[in-house]
């Protein structure tokens, strides 16, 4: 059944999708199951506790838990073949199948991913967000003992645990999480900048089947997804455990930003396209400004079209890669269907202020994005946008903070003169990663009662 006309249907989506959470701390287990029917009957019993897209009408629960399969889960579990191959090339080769595609080359090879990512060994994720950071760690033991319980059938080959940082910044310093997509009949407040633009002004929430299979994309089509009993109310999730250099990024600040016009904190402004505290550039080139950056109205409205020469947000800048909005002409036309939701947060501890040697430790985001089309949305905008400087009249220039080992090694910064900014340093490494399904409870029920 198709949903064409009809609003979403929240009780069959999974939670987190189209509206975040919001919790401070999650946990992702990575099971390998070994015994079909063992890992079809734990999939039934995670059916009535996965979390839905339903509003919450008592308030946020204490935890949430959803789940999601990668190609090798699906076959582990008795998904005939015939059916298999009804979903995309990307999802059934793998993200480890395409990491030349993604720039995952040199210290991102997938030869140095941490174990049980990218190896097909990892068959089911389970996640566990909590609203207390502190009753993370009871509920992830919970699952994994219940996992590793004698004669189950499964085993666990990678845990991630991850937490939200005061003021919600990265590792990196940057307040995170803006502009994600508004997406229709969602249930989140409209707010100027978080749907597509439109061809003037103004702006359009995104169409659901932009993120959710069974429902009309931006081209009024039905997204291409796979065959009953699996399709409808799921949707494709990528996860990548990134390593962030945080020692290396202040060092690289500090000796470029002592060359740099404004400093090492515009530097890096430019480097990204908002200031530490969120500010976009093209809004406030020369400062960061609390009454911009506290404004959920403000902060992310603003376009491209004033400042095509970079003069105020550079043209490589990393959210103007990422998020083009209208900068590549046709008044955001020639975005509006790359676009992700994104639901990332930081792991490990943060590095103490003003440090400036590496502590050794294990550091970085966990990267996750919803898309009804991996190929289409994430590895355009990694592949085409991050690595590829086409696009924006730049060659071979790559996303600063993204790219891969090739490229031109440098950054442009417009301006008169302009500014050459390099070396172009490893600051984000990836230490693996799934592209994984995560179905509708429909279909969850389906894959427990198997296919026999």
């Amino acid at each position: 059944m198709r949903h064409t006309a009809n609003p979403l249907d929240l009780d069959d989506i999974q939670g987190n999708i189209l509206r975040g959470y919001g919790f401070p701390a999650a946990g992702y287990l990575f099971v390998r199951v070994d015994d079909p029917e063992a890992g079809r009957r734990w999939v039934g019993e995670l059916v009535d506790p996965v979390t839905t897209a339903a509003e919450w009408v008592e308030g946020k629960p204490e935890h949430t838990l959803n789940v999601a399969f990668t190609a090798p889960g699906l076959s582990a579990l008795g998904v005939p073949e015939r059916l298999l191959a009804t979903f995309p090339p990307a999802f059934v080769e793998g993200m480890r199948a395409r990491a030349d595609l993604l720039g995952d080359r040199g210290p991102s090879d997938p030869a140095r991913w941490d174990d049980g990512l990218g190896q097909g060994t990892a068959h089911v994720m389970v996640t566990v967000d909590t609203l207390r950071a502190g009753a993370l760690g009871e509920h992830m033991d919970d699952l994994r003992a219940y996992v590793e319980r004698p004669g189950s059938g499964l085993a666990v080959v990678h845990e991630q645990r991850a937490a939200v940082f005061a003021h919600a910044r990265d590792q990196f310093g940057f307040a995170d999480g803006f502009a994600q997509p508004l997406v229709e009949h969602s249930g989140m407040p409209p707010r100027s900048g978080r749907g597509t633009p439109g061809r003037w002004w103004g702006w359009k929430p995104v169409k659901p089947g932009e993120f959710v299979l069974g429902y009309e994309d931006e081209d009024g089509l039905l997204p291409d997804s796979p065959a009953a009993p699996l399709g409808d109310n799921g949707t494709f999730m990528v996860y990548r455990k990134l390593y962030q250099d945080v020692a290396g990024f202040r060092r690289f600040l500090r000796a470029q930003g002592a060359r740099f016009p404004g400093g090492e904190e515009k530097l890096a402004a430019k480097i990204v396209g908002r200031w530490r505290d969120g500010t976009p550039l093209v809004l406030s080139p020369d400062r960061p400004d609390p009454a911009i950056s506290g404004d959920l109205e403000r902060i992310d409205d603003f376009r491209y079209r004033d400042d095509l020469d970079g003069f105020r947000c550079p043209l490589g800048a990393h959210i103007r890669r990422t998020n083009p909005r209208d900068a590549l002409g046709w008044g955001g036309m020639r975005t509006k269907r790359h676009r992700i939701i994104r639901r990332g947060m930081p792991y490990g501890g943060p590095l103490p202020e003003g440090v400036l040697d590496d502590d050794g430790a294990d550091r970085g985001l966990v990267f996750i994005c919803f898309n009804a089309s991996i190929e289409r949305q994430f590895e355009t905008i990694q592949h085409q946008w991050c690595n590829d400087g086409n696009v924006f009249g730049l060659g071979a220039d790559r996303d600063f903070l993204l790219g891969g080992p090739e490229g031109t090694g440098k950054m442009t910064v417009q301006g008169d003169p302009p500014v050459i900014v390099s070396p172009m340093l490893p600051f984000v490494q990836t230490r693996g990663g799934e592209y994984l399904f995560m179905p509708g409870l429909d279909a969850l029920r389906a894959l427990a009662a198997g296919f026999g």
